[in-house]
């Protein structure tokens, strides 16, 4: 195992010929596609792999200069893609990595047939003539929080970001992976994530994108999903499902699986 697939943890599993990525956001690692991976491995090729500084992840590989912007994780995402010798996949992005895969995908648009953009958001932080969730005020606290008392944080965030009925399994496992990273790289990948502004780059995008997310979601109002659609210039559609929570292919498998499963495997039709 190279240097590269050692530091990201990359697995590639399934026996189909065309290529799909799987990859997280913030707070969870590779294990937040467990449920949809066993109903892939028939037809596609997956990679899956870990960001940087997600707890599964060594963190003295974590460059704090190279994860000041998102586009840190997007050169990590293209030299993947590069090790592995791939020539174009399917993404579906998780929150995060649907903006990561936005920004990799201007550079490289050759390798990627279209990207699938789950509970991903372009900008948290309210502007004019925007809705991105989140007041300065809002942020200022959780930055605080997350540096006071990372483990307090932890188990409050989690219940939020999992929504709805809170499972107590699913909230475990999403404050193990939480908890799992180092404090002060969580508090500044979170800084990099929520200070993020993407919206000058939508128009670059050119690879179809299949935009995805729950009805009511803490992090990513459901405007944000017309958002992306309405200034993104290349081939998109939304589709909003009736659930709650931000990470819904792990609380809601039953209902998410065979939505990304139909967007994985059929493209926009116009």
């Amino acid at each position: 195992m190279g240097v590269l697939e050692e530091a990201h943890n990359i697995k590639v599993v399934g026996t189909g010929t065309q290529v799909l990525v799987l990859a997280h956001g913030f707070g969870t690692d590779q294990s937040v596609w467990k449920h949809l991976v066993p109903h892939l491995l028939d037809d596609f090729k997956v990679i899956l792999y870990d960001n940087m500084g997600a707890g599964t992840t060594n963190p003295d590989h974590f460059d704090f200069h190279r994860y000041s912007t998102l586009e840190g994780f997007a050169f990590d995402l293209l030299a993947i893609l590069e090790e592995l010798q791939v020539q174009s996949c399917v993404l579906v992005g998780h929150s995060l990595s649907g903006m990561v895969a936005a920004i990799a995908s201007i550079s490289r648009p050759d390798l990627f047939s279209k990207i699938i953009l789950l509970a991903a958001s372009p900008r948290y932080l309210n502007d004019v003539d925007y809705y991105g969730g989140f007041e300065r005020e809002d942020l200022n606290q959780i930055f605080e929080a997350m540096q006071s008392n990372y483990k307090a944080w932890c188990s409050g965030f989690a219940p939020l970001a999992i929504g709805g009925d809170m499972d107590p399994v699913t909230v475990q496992e999403f404050s193990r992976t939480l908890f799992n990273m180092r404090p002060d790289i969580a508090l500044y990948v979170a800084r990099t994530i929520f200070q993020s502004d993407m919206r000058p780059i939508l128009h670059s995008v050119t690879v179809p994108c299949h935009i995805l997310q729950s009805s009511k979601d803490f992090a990513v109002p459901v405007v944000v999903s017309e958002y992306l659609h309405n200034h993104l210039t290349c081939k998109s559609i939304v589709e909003v499902v009736s659930t709650d929570g931000h990470l819904p292919q792990l609380t809601h498998p039953d209902i998410w699986i065979p939505v990304l499963l139909r967007h994985i495997r059929h493209d926009i039709v116009v």
